[in-house]
């Protein structure tokens, strides 16, 4: 999978292209490129007797909205370029579903399977009292979020150590960070968020008569899909549309290889057998290719690498067979393996749109934590009672009672976990309405990805200009 393509490198190009397409004002396209700002902290912190050292980053690209917003990942792995590229992508992400923040990212590198969690959380927040130093955490300056290898246990740590760090900031201080489990603050769906973003991500590109669909066909029960990445993203994207949507999950690709199963694969039979074997490999409802990148090659109608950045290169991209690649993971395809699928006729909707779904619901969590109020509160009951007389209207004018099987979701008013759902469905397709309304206004923009860099970027633009910059 080695490409001399960097992450960066393609997120830049992407960019690139996309200004060629736009008329902005001079270094108006440079001021949009560049990171603000870079910062590297190194740390010590006393573990088993003796000091180790770790080193993390966080990179604030964009302030043109304030607060910034963006995960923090952990990974043996992580260097400050892909630190860099992830928060250029969380910009534009967040301007393309207009959520009002900024793009930052940050990440340690560090294997979290090497470490207790008692250490873990040692080590999270020593590097919490890092970024508070620096004003790298706050809800009105930055606000981190889970990425890889990070969750809901590893932000509750940062949001305990801010507020310890900051006593006077104790109204607005769950708001430090999003992602949290409900019981510190945290929302419904949050979970989810990024894998349901991908649900509806599909839809919204289905619904649009004006797309292509797959081959022409509209309908995800009749598809097959493939996904590369089994983790929170690929599973809830794997369970939603085998469970919510009819579709055939035929194959799931991990490190250690492939699962497959032409009849479709169940999904959650699949991750219990991963929780207790810690592999997907020798799962009974399905059979197992070995290699990295077999899975990739399988026909489908739907390719959703949902892993790592730089999954499909030039060094594969020939070989990829599918109709549709969805990219829930951030850079998934280089910019020169890219061509080669446009090229083969191959569709590709972009990260920047699919897998927003994360911030999005983030943006919720944020709001619910500065408002202190839970979602649904102040309108649940009202909506519940309406909901009755319509009902009692609807017996009374027909002389039938109303349906059992649907009395109970028509008469309640409405959960938190509805209500966020609601939420995100409407703002991934008013988003891909801007990317498609792009595609279809301009002659020269031939592909959704420069479709949605040219809509969000032209959202950036006139946020500088409004302020003069």
């Amino acid at each position: 999978m080695n490409s001399n393509i960097t992450f960066l490198d393609s997120v830049e190009t992407y960019i690139a292209n996309a200004m060629n397409h736009m008329d902005l004002p001079e270094g108006l396209s440079e001021r949009i490129t560049q990171c603000n700002s870079t910062y590297t902290v190194r740390f010590g912190v006393r573990l088993r007797g003796r000091m180790y050292s770790f080193t993390g980053w966080r990179c604030v690209h964009s302030e043109h909205s304030e607060p910034v917003k963006g995960g923090i990942r952990y990974s043996p792995d992580a260097h400050a370029e892909e630190v860099e590229a992830l928060a250029a992508l969380m910009t534009l992400k967040c301007s393309l579903v207009d959520v009002p923040f900024g793009g930052s990212k940050g990440a340690l590198k560090i294997d979290p399977a090497e470490w207790e969690p008692h250490e873990l959380e040692k080590i999270t927040r020593r590097f919490t009292q890092e970024l508070a130093k620096r004003s790298l955490i706050g809800s009105g300056q930055n606000v981190p979020a889970p990425d890889m290898g990070t969750g809901e246990r590893e932000m509750a740590w940062m949001a305990d150590e801010y507020r310890r760090s900051n006593p006077t900031d104790v109204v607005n201080a769950k708001a430090c960070v999003t992602g949290k489990p409900l019981s510190k603050g945290g929302i419904s769906g949050r979970t989810e968020a990024t894998g349901r973003g991908v649900q509806y991500a599909i839809n919204s590109y289905l619904d649009d008569q004006k797309s292509p669909g797959v081959m022409g066909e509209r309908e995800l029960s009749k598809m097959t899909i493939v996904v590369q990445g089994f983790g929170n993203v690929g599973y809830h994207a794997a369970k939603f549309l085998s469970e919510d949507e009819g579709a055939r999950v035929i194959a799931v690709i991990e490190r250690e290889g492939t699962v497959t199963n032409p009849d479709g694969l169940n999904v959650e039979a699949l991750k219990a057998h991963w929780r207790q074997s810690g592999s997907i490999m020798d799962f009974e409802g399905g059979s197992s290719l070995p290699g990295l990148d077999e899975g990739l090659y399988l026909p489908c109608d739907i390719l959703i690498p949902a892993a790592m950045e730089n999954a499909i290169t030039m060094a594969n991209a020939k070989e990829v067979k599918a109709k549709l690649v969805v990219e829930a993971a951030n850079g998934p395809v280089t910019s020169d393996a890219e061509d080669v699928l446009l090229s083969k006729g191959v569709i590709i909707l972009p990260d920047l749109f699919v897998n927003a779904g994360g911030v999005v619901v983030s943006y919720f969590e944020w709001v619910k934590n500065l408002t202190h109020i839970p979602f649904g509160l102040m309108e649940r009951k009202r909506r519940s009672r309406r909901n009755q007389v319509i009902a009692s209207a609807l017996e009374q004018m027909t002389g039938r009672n109303f349906p059992d099987s649907d009395r109970f979701e028509f008469f309640e008013g409405g959960q938190e976990i509805d209500l966020v759902r609601s939420g995100l469905e409407d703002v991934m397709s008013s988003a891909w309405t801007r990317v498609s309304s792009c595609l279809e206004q301009n002659d020269n923009v031939k592909d959704y990805r420069t479709a949605a860099y040219v809509a969000s970027i032209d959202h950036i633009a006139s946020a500088y200009e409004a302020i003069g910059i």
